[in-house]
Protein backbone atom coordinates (compact mmCIF):
# COMPACT_ATOMS: atom_id res chain seq x y z
CA UNK A 1 0.00 0.00 0.00
CA UNK A 2 1.61 3.29 -0.97
CA UNK A 3 1.94 5.94 1.78
CA UNK A 4 -0.54 8.08 2.48
CA UNK A 5 0.31 11.78 2.14
CA UNK A 6 0.39 13.89 5.74
CA UNK A 7 -0.11 17.58 5.59
CA UNK A 8 2.80 18.71 7.05
CA UNK A 9 0.94 21.68 8.83
CA UNK A 10 -1.52 19.45 10.73
CA UNK A 11 1.50 18.07 12.28
CA UNK A 12 3.39 19.27 15.96
CA UNK A 13 6.14 17.25 17.18
CA UNK A 14 6.40 17.05 20.99
CA UNK A 15 9.81 16.75 21.91
CA UNK A 16 11.03 15.11 25.55
CA UNK A 17 13.86 16.22 28.28
CA UNK A 18 16.70 17.85 26.22
CA UNK A 19 14.78 18.06 23.10
CA UNK A 20 15.70 15.26 20.12
CA UNK A 21 18.80 15.37 18.43
CA UNK A 22 19.54 15.07 15.00
CA UNK A 23 19.59 11.24 14.28
CA UNK A 24 16.25 11.14 16.40
CA UNK A 25 13.49 9.87 14.31
CA UNK A 26 11.62 13.21 15.15
CA UNK A 27 14.06 15.70 13.86
CA UNK A 28 14.68 13.34 10.66
CA UNK A 29 11.04 13.95 10.23
CA UNK A 30 10.71 17.47 10.97
CA UNK A 31 13.79 17.43 7.58
CA UNK A 32 11.84 15.06 5.54
CA UNK A 33 8.18 15.62 6.29
CA UNK A 34 8.61 19.65 7.02
CA UNK A 35 6.12 18.49 10.04
CA UNK A 36 6.87 21.45 13.05
CA UNK A 37 8.50 21.08 16.52
CA UNK A 38 7.18 23.03 19.38
CA UNK A 39 10.05 24.35 20.94
CA UNK A 40 10.50 25.06 24.28
CA UNK A 41 12.32 28.14 26.21
CA UNK A 42 14.07 25.51 28.48
CA UNK A 43 14.91 21.71 27.42
CA UNK A 44 17.18 21.21 30.09
CA UNK A 45 15.31 21.78 32.91
CA UNK A 46 11.89 21.62 31.77
CA UNK A 47 8.82 23.29 33.76
CA UNK A 48 5.20 21.35 32.92
CA UNK A 49 3.32 24.96 33.00
CA UNK A 50 5.85 26.62 30.55
CA UNK A 51 5.67 23.86 28.49
CA UNK A 52 1.90 23.25 28.25
CA UNK A 53 2.00 26.69 27.37
CA UNK A 54 3.97 26.40 24.85
CA UNK A 55 2.02 23.33 23.77
CA UNK A 56 -1.05 25.79 23.44
CA UNK A 57 0.17 28.96 21.70
CA UNK A 58 1.12 26.46 19.11
CA UNK A 59 -2.02 24.65 18.95
CA UNK A 60 -3.54 28.35 18.86
CA UNK A 61 -1.03 29.73 15.96
CA UNK A 62 -2.10 26.94 13.78
CA UNK A 63 -5.54 27.76 13.52
CA UNK A 64 -6.50 24.16 12.62
CA UNK A 65 -8.75 21.66 14.19
CA UNK A 66 -7.53 19.03 12.85
CA UNK A 67 -3.98 18.69 14.50
CA UNK A 68 -1.76 15.42 15.09
CA UNK A 69 0.56 15.47 17.71
CA UNK A 70 3.52 13.52 17.63
CA UNK A 71 5.01 13.18 20.81
CA UNK A 72 8.00 11.18 22.70
CA UNK A 73 9.19 10.85 25.96
CA UNK A 74 8.44 13.77 28.33
CA UNK A 75 6.70 14.86 25.14
CA UNK A 76 3.83 12.04 26.05
CA UNK A 77 3.48 13.42 29.97
CA UNK A 78 3.29 16.78 28.12
CA UNK A 79 0.36 15.65 25.99
CA UNK A 80 -1.57 14.46 28.77
CA UNK A 81 -0.85 17.53 31.05
CA UNK A 82 -2.28 19.71 28.30
CA UNK A 83 -5.08 17.95 27.01
CA UNK A 84 -6.63 18.13 31.33
CA UNK A 85 -6.37 21.91 31.22
CA UNK A 86 -6.90 22.62 27.94
CA UNK A 87 -10.06 24.57 26.36
CA UNK A 88 -8.49 23.74 22.75
CA UNK A 89 -8.88 20.09 22.87
CA UNK A 90 -10.98 20.14 19.70
CA UNK A 91 -8.52 21.28 17.70
CA UNK A 92 -6.70 17.67 18.01
CA UNK A 93 -7.73 14.75 15.76
CA UNK A 94 -5.36 12.36 17.20
CA UNK A 95 -1.60 11.71 19.02
CA UNK A 96 0.95 9.47 18.37
CA UNK A 97 2.58 8.80 22.15
CA UNK A 98 5.94 7.31 21.85
CA UNK A 99 7.72 5.72 24.80
CA UNK A 100 6.20 8.14 27.91
CA UNK A 101 8.68 9.23 30.23
CA UNK A 102 8.05 7.56 33.59
CA UNK A 103 8.88 10.62 36.33
CA UNK A 104 7.05 8.88 38.84
CA UNK A 105 8.20 5.47 38.95
CA UNK A 106 12.23 6.82 38.67
CA UNK A 107 13.17 8.95 42.24
CA UNK A 108 16.10 10.31 40.13
CA UNK A 109 14.22 11.48 37.28
CA UNK A 110 11.43 12.75 39.78
CA UNK A 111 13.95 14.64 41.42
CA UNK A 112 15.34 16.73 38.35
CA UNK A 113 11.25 17.04 36.95
CA UNK A 114 9.63 17.82 40.04
CA UNK A 115 7.13 20.43 37.96
CA UNK A 116 5.87 16.82 36.04
CA UNK A 117 3.96 15.05 39.02
CA UNK A 118 2.12 13.60 39.55
CA UNK A 119 1.44 12.48 35.89
CA UNK A 120 -1.83 13.43 34.48
CA UNK A 121 -4.41 10.10 34.14
CA UNK A 122 -7.44 11.04 32.52
CA UNK A 123 -8.64 9.75 29.08
CA UNK A 124 -6.84 11.87 25.92
CA UNK A 125 -10.19 13.89 24.40
CA UNK A 126 -9.07 12.58 21.19
CA UNK A 127 -7.88 9.56 19.59
CA UNK A 128 -4.58 8.30 20.37
CA UNK A 129 -2.33 5.36 19.77
CA UNK A 130 0.80 5.03 22.77
CA UNK A 131 3.68 2.74 21.14
CA UNK A 132 5.99 0.84 23.77
CA UNK A 133 9.02 -0.85 24.44
CA UNK A 134 9.15 -4.34 26.45
CA UNK A 135 13.32 -2.79 27.27
CA UNK A 136 12.39 0.95 27.65
CA UNK A 137 14.85 2.41 30.90
CA UNK A 138 12.63 5.28 31.49
CA UNK A 139 9.08 3.46 30.94
CA UNK A 140 8.89 -0.15 32.23
CA UNK A 141 6.10 -1.66 29.91
CA UNK A 142 3.43 -2.33 32.81
CA UNK A 143 4.15 1.59 33.35
CA UNK A 144 3.47 2.05 29.51
CA UNK A 145 0.63 -0.12 29.16
CA UNK A 146 -1.03 1.74 32.02
CA UNK A 147 -0.55 4.83 30.71
CA UNK A 148 -1.95 3.75 27.28
CA UNK A 149 -5.05 2.53 29.70
CA UNK A 150 -5.70 6.06 31.54
CA UNK A 151 -5.27 7.49 28.44
CA UNK A 152 -7.90 5.53 26.53
CA UNK A 153 -4.91 5.03 24.24
CA UNK A 154 -4.61 1.99 21.73
CA UNK A 155 -2.13 0.19 22.98
CA UNK A 156 0.98 -1.12 20.94
CA UNK A 157 3.71 -3.48 22.29
CA UNK A 158 6.89 -2.06 19.77
CA UNK A 159 9.02 -4.70 21.08
CA UNK A 160 12.46 -4.65 22.26
CA UNK A 161 13.46 -1.28 21.12
CA UNK A 162 14.80 0.76 24.33
CA UNK A 163 13.34 3.77 24.93
CA UNK A 164 12.22 4.27 20.70
CA UNK A 165 14.83 6.97 20.07
CA UNK A 166 18.21 7.34 18.22
CA UNK A 167 20.04 4.86 19.88
CA UNK A 168 17.14 2.37 18.82
CA UNK A 169 18.46 2.76 15.41
CA UNK A 170 15.57 3.44 13.65
CA UNK A 171 16.72 5.49 10.88
CA UNK A 172 13.33 7.62 9.36
CA UNK A 173 11.18 5.23 11.31
CA UNK A 174 8.84 4.46 8.10
CA UNK A 175 6.96 2.16 10.12
CA UNK A 176 6.47 4.97 13.10
CA UNK A 177 5.42 7.16 9.88
CA UNK A 178 2.46 4.08 9.39
CA UNK A 179 1.05 4.48 12.78
CA UNK A 180 1.01 8.25 12.24
CA UNK A 181 -1.18 7.89 8.76
CA UNK A 182 -3.48 5.51 10.22
CA UNK A 183 -4.51 8.30 12.90
CA UNK A 184 -5.08 10.43 10.26
CA UNK A 185 -7.55 8.69 8.75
Amino acid sequence: MPAMAIDPQRVLLLAGWQNSGPDHWQSRWEVLHGFQRVQQHDWMTPRRGDWMMQLEEAVLASGRDDLLLVAHSLGCVLVAAWASHSQHTHRVAGALLVAPGDVESRPDLAALLPSWLPIERQPLPFTSVLLGSSNDPFCAQERAHALAQNWGSQWVMYGAAGHINSESGLGDWPQGLRYLEQLQQ
